[in-house]
């Protein structure tokens, strides 16, 4: 590089230094992609850009890579390190590849292929100075820009998108593995300036998304479809109207339900978030989100289905993939958060209102149905929570299916792109709303959302601790109905929505499936791992040594059995993980001679329980096995797997696990190893013993499940007391017993002792499961034996108050 180069882009980065504060997508670059930099890298960007090439060399310093702007030597032959696929701005739109890049692209083909030893990496990266993809022009286009920015255009997004700018990086790509399988011509050459600039494109059209509508050009839209019209005519039909009329009630629920989305709002919601978050949050982890990434390069509609915690999700999960360089969703929110300032807001941020019920309202129906199926014709993601409403125990809620059935309708009539889910977990170490969940579990009405409730809330906000964004397996519509239902692809009427008689089962099989898949990607952290422990405890107490213990005993069964490979634990030891929970400030510290005792209050037990049931999932099954062995010694593993079969299918339905009843035999004899591994059980000639030594910690770990036996011993004690009782009589008595429970066995502190829901679960379950006929008759002598397995796992003292509670009912 001559001398006078070397000054110009010294005094440009010098220029750049202050209005560009970039960020790499992904952040942790080399450990995700497998870069090695100890090899030589090729840098490809789209278009010949001094400013973009200047932003990347700052991210290859940042990386530790190798410096975009030195010169490469290979076997004496010094070549450019970087490569532009476009000139630049052109008179014409079509692609023509830059003269120069196939050369040098041809020369390192001819380098590689003639140099058996030599690997060259190939990395394809795009710089963004803004994200906006702009509005729909008269056309109707709704491709996002694509060409290149002039001079002038260029220095002001660098002024004023500068510090919303982000380098894309892509997996790496062998040129060794490209010569082994082309010849390195100059037809090969060419052909690799095209794919990458495919690429940019699809990259870009995944950061950015489609064009934004109008709100009127987009209601005249749907406001023409067939479905609306012949709504429209029903309306003023059924209610005796005027078809203007009836029209204008139209136009009134599309202005209720769509959103305003705005680039501008995402951006200064962005520097609000990003200054909140770094005030409230110590940390945000998130995982799986190279293979969304991907997705969205593919070309797939991207559905976000993650679990409901807190209002903080929409926002989080929002500023996430903002930062992941993905679009943020559109949002189904709740017609109850339509208030002022904070719907507005909402509607910028890319949030569509929904009633609670659309029964008796088929324009409503039909409207909110048209304007999902549009949505999804322009290719905007969508965010919403299949679980219909916020947990209050912390458990996942049975799946709410309307908006599901919506969605594989809108596939049903057709679309250019394919449609996938991606279930995503969201967890966190404080939220905001945990009182007042406490309280209406309990009895208290849900207060409705306003402006002072929402102030007051904020003004409460104060070390939350680590936030976690856990991205699960996707689930490709298209993939599961061509195996699932082939004929689903029949052809479909445009008007009417369509529910053939596959669409129920098939959309509660896909419910199902996406909470299993959420659960599977659950974050353990150190505040549930630690209330997980010490809600274990008799009296909610625990001396350091036996809490870090305990917690080493749940790090390593996550570890080395883990619950699933989307699943996430912490690398800190546990004494790392406890230090960090003390000062969330959630437990209490006594001292005496012997050391520090680390006790949950008693008024913050019930509470506590939210954190522990998210992530109860993970741990019960280890549990399980704990709480049979302590209460049989020297039992034989197949009688072991017997009392687990007849108890596993009431805990599949209740958190949503994993396993199916074939996959048993294995999970039992991984776990069991496990606990022998670590000294709880041994193992002789197929019996199975606790140890004396770590007693104590098998214990703790065999009362995580106590909770959940005692509420099944109530139920199937009512069920064999009063085999005929019918299932609306068996939850209510369920459910009153198990307040009984509360009052009188005051170790029993659990939300979902208070919550009418799991009872539901459970009988619905011992139906599905042959307990209970349909004419409510139940198998007696099944009940019997199932009643017999889970006594003998609660204590004698909680027995004894079931059995006489059942007696005298």
């Amino acid at each position: 590089m001559s001398s006078w180069r070397k000054i110009y882009y010294r005094l440009l980065y010098l220029v750049l230094s202050f209005p560009v504060k970039s960020k790499s997508i992904p952040a942790d670059l080399v450990s995700e992609y497998g870069i090695d930099p100890m090899r030589p890298i090729i840098y490809v960007l789209p278009y010949n850009s001094k400013v973009d090439l200047l932003t990347l060399r700052q991210q290859c310093l940042h990386h530790n890579l190798p410096d975009c702007m030195s010169p490469l030597e290979v076997n004496g032959k010094l070549l450019p390190s970087h490569i532009f696929v476009h000139d630049g701005p052109c008179v014409f739109p079509y692609f023509v590849p830059h003269t120069g890049s196939v050369r040098i692209f041809h020369e390192y083909l001819d380098l590689n292929y003639n140099n058996s030893a030599l690997d060259i990496q190939i990395l394809l990266v795009s710089v963004m100075f803004g994200r906006s993809p702009g509005r729909e022009g008269h056309q109707g286009d709704k491709k996002p820009q694509q060409r290149a920015l002039n001079m002038m255009e260029k220095f002001f997004a660098v002024i004023w998108h500068g510090r919303d700018s982000f380098v894309r990086f892509s997996p790496t790509i062998s040129l060794r593995r490209m010569t082994t399988q082309h010849l390195p011509d100059k037809a090969m050459a060419q052909k690799l300036a095209r794919v990458a600039h495919i690429h940019f494109a699809r990259q870009r059209l995944a950061a950015i998304g489609p064009k934004l509508s109008e709100r009127k050009n987009l209601f005249n839209k749907m406001l023409q479809s067939k479905a609306i019209e012949k709504a429209v005519e029903d309306e003023a039909h059924n209610k005796n109207i005027s078809q203007n009329k009836a029209q204008r009630n139209a136009i009134e629920m599309m202005e209720e339900i769509a959103a305003n989305f705005s680039y501008e709002a995402i951006r200064v919601a962005d520097c609000v978030m990003g200054w909140l978050w770094s005030r409230l949050y110590q940390g945000i982890n998130v995982n799986g989100s190279e293979r969304v990434r991907q997705l969205a390069e593919d070309g797939h509609e991207i559905v976000y289905v993650p679990c409901h915690r807190s209002h903080m999700d929409y926002l989080l999960l929002s500023y996430v993939l903002y930062h992941q360089g993905l679009v943020p969703p559109h949002i189904v929110a709740g017609i109850n958060l339509n208030f002022w300032p904070a719907g507005p807001i909402f509607r910028r941020l890319g949030a569509f209102f929904i009633r609670r019920t659309f029964k008796g309202n088929k324009l409503y129906s039909n409207v909110f149905r048209e304007y999902l199926s549009e949505l999804f014709s322009r290719g905007y993601p969508i965010e919403y929570f299949v679980e219909g409403g916020r947990s209050r125990t912390g458990l996942l809620l049975d799946p709410k299916t309307g908006i599901l059935a919506m969605t594989l309708q809108a596939m049903l009539r057709g679309g250019n792109r394919p449609i996938t889910l991606v279930p995503t977990y969201i967890g966190y170490e404080h939220i905001m709303e945990l009182g007042s969940y406490a309280k209406e579990v309990q009895g208290a009405a849900k207060k409705k959302e306003n402006l002072v409730q929402l102030l007051s809330g904020l003004l409460k906000l104060h070390n939350l601790g680590q936030g976690y964004v856990n991205f699960g397996e996707p689930l490709p519509l298209l993939n599961y109905l061509n195996k699932q239902v082939p004929e689903w692809c029949k052809i479909i009427d445009p008007i009417e929505p369509q529910r053939p008689s596959w669409l129920t089962p098939t959309v509660n099989d896909i419910a199902a499936r996406l909470m299993i898949r959420i659960n599977e990607a659950g974050a353990a952290n150190a505040i549930n791992l630690c209330v997980t422990a010490l809600l274990a405890a008799r009296q909610r107490s625990l001396t350091r040594e036996q809490l870090i213990e305990q917690l080493k005993c749940y790090i390593e069964l996550l570890r080395n059995v883990p619950y699933s490979p989307e699943s996430t634990v912490p690398i800190l030891s546990a004494v790392e993980l406890l230090n960090h929970a003390m000062s969330m400030n959630k437990f209490e510290i006594k001292h005496d001679n012997n050391g520090d005792i680390i006790t949950l209050p008693y008024e913050q037990a019930v509470l506590m329980t939210y954190y522990r049931n998210n992530i109860h999932h993970m741990l019960v099954m280890p549990s399980l096995i704990a709480v049979i062995i302590q209460q049989h010694p020297n039992i034989r593993e197949d009688e072991l797997l017997c009392q687990i079969r007849v108890i596993y299918p009431m805990l599949k339905k209740e958190l949503f696990l994993r396993w199916t009843i074939d996959e048993l035999p294995e999970l039992q004899v991984a776990l069991c190893q496990e606990l022998a591994r670590q000294g709880m059980i041994t193992i002789r000639c197929g019996l199975l013993h606790h140890t004396a030594a770590r007693y104590c910690t098998l214990q703790l770990l065999a009362n995580g499940i106590r909770d959940t036996m005692q509420r099944f011993a109530i139920t199937f004690s009512i069920l064999k007391a009063k085999p005929t009782i019918k299932r609306r009589s068996l939850e209510k008595e369920s459910y009153m017993l198990a307040q009984r429970l509360t009052v009188l066995q005051q170790g029993i502190n659990t939300l979902e002792f208070f919550d009418k829901a799991v009872f539901t679960t459970l009988v619905m379950t011992l139906r599905t499961e042959g307990y209970i006929s349909d004419t409510s008759d139940a198998d007696f002598e099944r009940t019997q034996a199932t009643w017999h397995i889970i006594a003998d796992l609660v204590t004698s003292d909680v027995r004894s108050i079931i059995e006489t509670a059942v007696i005298h009912r």
